[in-house]
């Protein structure tokens, strides 16, 4: 499940969950909402997949 690997990107990186969903999706309540039970459309998972391995990449670059 898409929140499942976010929760773990976030432990990875100690990234706060608002800063996330803003980052990701441009909607800080985004990681919120998932955790409620919100379904995100599959473009939407798409691009959160691409952020957090486009910033793991970047972080290991360092």
């Amino acid at each position: 499940m898409l929140i499942t690997r976010i929760e773990r990107f976030l432990r990875e990186t100690g990234m706060p969950w608002t800063k996330f969903g803003r980052l990701a999706t441009h909607d800080p309540r985004f990681v919120q909402d998932l955790r409620n039970g919100r379904t995100p459309r599959a473009a939407t998972a798409k691009r959160v997949e691409h952020f957090m391995n486009i910033y793991r990449e970047d972080c290991r670059a360092i």
